[in-house]
């Protein structure tokens, strides 16, 4: 199985991901946690004035995909948390995981910018990054993720919102 949470920068998906990891890890010890921003730094593909292009963002994101659907050959269920803005992906994931659940953490841009806790939104544009998504990259959302999570509204705590993720991976 591959839970697939997908969102925007500051969205929540790694604090989402590593409790639905945690809870899926207790019941089935073969499950991997696998982090975009982790895949970067372990391929040093994180520099923020090359990596972050559309072309690059597309290497990671096959990258990602590729080490998902090799874990999931094996048997190993992934709880994978990505920014990923290529409909074609998250499309080709739906037939070909075994088993695939797509979770997407809706968040508004202005909300985002508030919590920015990796100084990608920085206020001035004089000092904020080039090819930040949402803002100079579209993100398009996601088109029938299984569960949306709206992250804005403090619709529930990370362990309320992880627990409606939970729920859906039990379902056929």
């Amino acid at each position: 199985m591959v839970v697939w949470l997908v969102g925007m920068s500051g969205s929540g998906k790694t604090t989402l991901g590593r409790i639905v990891y945690d809870d899926l890890k207790g019941r089935q010890p073969n499950t991997v946690f696998v982090d975009g921003d982790e895949i970067r730094a372990l391929f040093k593909h994180d520099d923020l004035k090359k990596d972050y292009s559309v072309e690059q963002r597309r290497r990671n994101a096959e990258r990602i995909y590729e080490i998902c659907l090799w874990l999931d050959r094996q048997g190993i269920n992934v709880v994978c948390c990505i920014l990923c803005i290529f409909p074609d992906i998250l499309e080709q994931n739906k037939t070909v995981f075994s088993h695939y659940r797509e979770i997407y953490l809706k968040a508004n841009l202005p909300e985002l910018i508030s919590r920015d806790t990796k100084g990608v939104y920085v206020d001035s544009d004089d000092d904020r990054p080039s090819n930040v998504v949402g803002m100079d990259i579209p993100f398009p959302e996601p088109v029938k993720p299984d569960l949306i999570l709206n992250t804005t509204d403090n619709s529930g705590s990370p362990e309320e919102l992880a627990a409606q993720a939970i729920a859906i991976l039990e379902t056929p």
